[in-house]
């Protein structure tokens, strides 16, 4: 038995909770993927994982294999990455996750970047604006923004968001254009949910050094950053929403600012990742790219 593919593939099987993904992950068959735990629990003794028609999943004596093999493989890659000439470029499969506006906006055009610098590496990109399980599905890395507030993972901060209040010219010529927060009482809110939460987001504004959360009620509630602004242009009411995003709009004319002097809270962006990927030599370089490109992102759409 080859123990050091063995425990690769284990580990790979914990993190995408099924055999065939985890084979296809490491270029192996399922057949392969199967014998290689099955060799790896007859030589420790122990059953490492529930195996059902649907889900894979360790058991306690795999969990906890598990959290061993994971560190020592990290710390075996960096030895070996320090050493080998060949390792030193980064290779091998990189799965990362984006939000859609915030990726096709500033992450997707500097990409040709990060692949001509790193060429051996292979990228799996999703962005579907989806509550991601970056352990369970296997994810390398996902861009975050917001409070993070998942346990066992770390995270790279990259700056904060400015966020705008803005509405549609129709919609202020009809409504008027409100000067304080007591003025909001006449109109309509758009709301945002999260689909990270499932809860509907407040209206945020700072105001002489305080935050005041407004939560009144609203017609529309959305999910989705591009319908959310789709919405301020069609004239439904107010939203607050990343400026990057709103940019064009605000150049051209379509959306206007209001309360720039009370405006919304930055909204913090950071990089996360599994605790045991931050020696990987594919993630810091996907990280420590990410740094760069947000470290040229114009300081009007975020604050460093």
């Amino acid at each position: 038995m080859d123990r050091l593919a063995a425990m690769r593939g284990f580990v790979r099987i914990v993190e995408r909770r099924s055999f065939s993904r985890a084979a296809a992950d490491l270029g192996l068959s399922p057949a392969m993927a199967t014998l290689l735990v099955q060799q790896l629990e007859a030589h420790l003794g122990v059953t490492l994982l529930h195996r059902t028609t649907r889900r894979v999943s360790p058991t306690l004596d795999g969990a906890a294999y598990y959290e061993r093999c994971v560190g020592w493989l990290a710390e075996l890659d960096d030895i070996e990455g320090a050493f080998s000439q060949r390792r030193r470029q980064p290779r091998g499969r990189l799965r990362v996750d984006l939000p859609g506006a915030l990726g096709r906006a500033l992450v997707i055009p500097a990409l040709p970047d990060f692949c001509r610098r790193y060429p051996e590496l292979e990228l799996v990109v999703s962005s579907d604006d989806r509550p991601v399980d970056v352990i369970g599905e296997g994810i390398d890395c996902v861009l975050r923004s917001g409070p993070l507030l998942d346990e066992g993972l770390a995270d790279q901060a990259l700056g904060e968001l400015v966020q705008v209040t803005c509405a549609s010219p129709d919609y202020l010529a009809h409504q008027g254009r409100p000067d304080s927060l007591a003025d909001l009482a006449q109109h309509q809110l758009v709301h945002y949910r999260s689909q990270r939460s499932g809860r509907r987001l407040p209206f945020e504004f700072r105001h002489e050094g305080e935050l005041h959360c407004l939560d009144q009620p609203g017609r529309l509630t959305l999910s989705g950053a591009d319908v959310y602004v789709g919405a301020a242009l069609a004239g439904l009411g107010l939203i607050q929403a990343p400026r990057y995003h709103v940019a064009a709009d605000l150049a051209a004319g379509r959306l206007c600012e209001v309360l720039p002097d009370q405006p919304p809270p930055d909204l913090p962006l950071a990089a996360v990742y599994p605790l045991a990927s931050q020696t990987s030599p594919r993630v810091r370089a996907w990280v420590e790219w990410l740094q760069e490109v947000f470290a040229a992102v114009d300081p009007a759409w975020l604050r460093r």
